[in-house]
């Protein structure tokens, strides 16, 4: 706690001094002098990080009203609860529960059906029960794992789920201002540390490592079925399967190399553009024109796309150990450890929704040129095409 000894300043000497600068009363208050105000600041120390936030004008604010509010800080700090995010809600700081009832409701609207509603309020209260009742502010790394260590085994799909809800709760309530520091939920670089990982969870799917993606490549096209095709598509895009599946050619603009995937097949459900690098254009493009209508990736009737199963079946074929959703962990990888590209434009590549200011500035635009750059980096990396280069019609 910043200063030892208490009540240093006097109402005089507050009211005599013009000079700015901060002065110390004790206990971590000070009097904050400016050319244009004079207020009352709280200054302490919390989890290795120095913080500080105002109490108040000091036209307004008492030394002693300062002073009370003040050691009420103190109090909560002695209760191990961070002062700047309790004081949100008065003494009570707002808990896991009730900020997840208020997340659930809010965002309900937006979601697609009452049964993923369902999903999430039943998580988060019978499988998050243990966080319900602490505040929001002080859940760490320990709180998360001793939520999710009795599950991570028994029910591992659920328990997958769980995190990613916790961890979409507590970045929520950090915009809201209810939070601060790095995210205790976030798989990536910290519970992956902690976890094993969960092959055939959401999240989890067995990836290729990005070093393999080359020569997998290179085998990849020498195959000649519909659904290498499709694989390969899906890889050069960073796509989900559904998306690939139900492309359709009124979906492509060869002369903007664009495939502009609508919102019904989206899993946010929002229009999400694609730039087509030279390779990806290049299976396009090995379509005859008069047979460009309809699913770009036919089944065997040529009315249908092909059946969900059908890349899968071929990586089985391929002994490849890796799920067709496992690709876009590979990219993703990649772009992390061998790029420089910002990770929103990483995240915008594959279609994910970005929280805080990030999002806000997403949806003021999606990041194009941007993003073109990156899946052409992305192409060449998978090595070269072997069918001729074509130009765009």
């Amino acid at each position: 706690m910043t200063g030892r000894t208490l009540n240093r300043l006097t109402a005089t000497k507050v009211a005599a001094l013009k000079e700015p600068g901060k002065y110390a009363d004790g206990g971590g208050l000070y009097l904050h002098v400016d050319a244009s105000r004079r207020r009352w600041l709280f200054r302490y120390s919390w989890r290795g990080s120095r913080c500080e936030f105002g109490l108040g004008s000091a036209r307004s604010l008492s030394l002693a009203k300062a002073r009370e509010q003040a050691a009420e800080c103190r109090e909560l700090i002695l209760e191990g609860r961070n002062p700047k995010l309790a004081r949100g809600r008065g003494h009570d700081a707002i808990t896991f529960g009730e900020f997840a009832d208020q997340y659930i409701e809010t965002m309900a609207p937006a979601w697609r059906n009452p049964k993923h509603v369902a999903q999430w309020k039943m998580t988060l209260t019978k499988y998050a029960a243990p966080l319900r009742r602490l505040a929001i502010a002080d859940i760490g790394t320990d709180e998360v794992m001793r939520t999710l260590r009795p599950h991570w085994s028994r029910v591992p799909e659920t328990a997958d789920r769980l995190r990613g809800r916790i961890e979409n709760i507590l970045d929520a309530a950090k915009v809201a201002g209810f939070r601060d520091g790095e995210n205790p939920a976030r798989w990536r670089g910290h519970l992956n540390q902690l976890l094993p990982k969960r092959p055939g969870c959401r999240g989890h799917h067995a990836a290729l490592a990005f070093q393999k993606i080359r020569p997998f490549m290179k085998k990849l096209r020498t195959r000649p079925a519909n659904a290498a095709r499709a694989l390969e598509f899906l890889i050069l895009t960073a796509a989900r399967t559904k998306e690939v599946l139900l492309a359709d050619w009124s979906e492509i603009d060869l002369r903007q190399k664009l495939w502009i995937v609508p919102a019904e097949h989206m899993k946010a459900g929002r229009v999400h553009r694609v730039p087509l690098s030279d390779p990806a254009l290049e299976i396009l493009l090995a379509t005859p024109e008069d047979k460009r209508s309809g699913f770009i990736f036919k089944g065997e009737g040529l009315e249908k796309p092909l059946t969900i199963m059908a890349m899968p079946m071929l990586l089985r074929r391929m002994k490849v150990d890796a799920t067709v959703h496992g690709f876009r962990s590979t990219f993703r990888d990649w772009s992390s450890e061998e790029t420089n590209y910002p990770n929103e434009v990483c995240e915008m590549a594959l279609a994910h929704s970005i929280p805080g200011k990030a999002e806000v500035a997403y949806r003021r635009g999606d990041l194009l040129k941007k993003r073109k750059a990156l899946m052409d980096s992305w192409a060449k990396y998978c090595g070269p095409h072997p069918m001729p280069k074509v130009k765009p019609a």
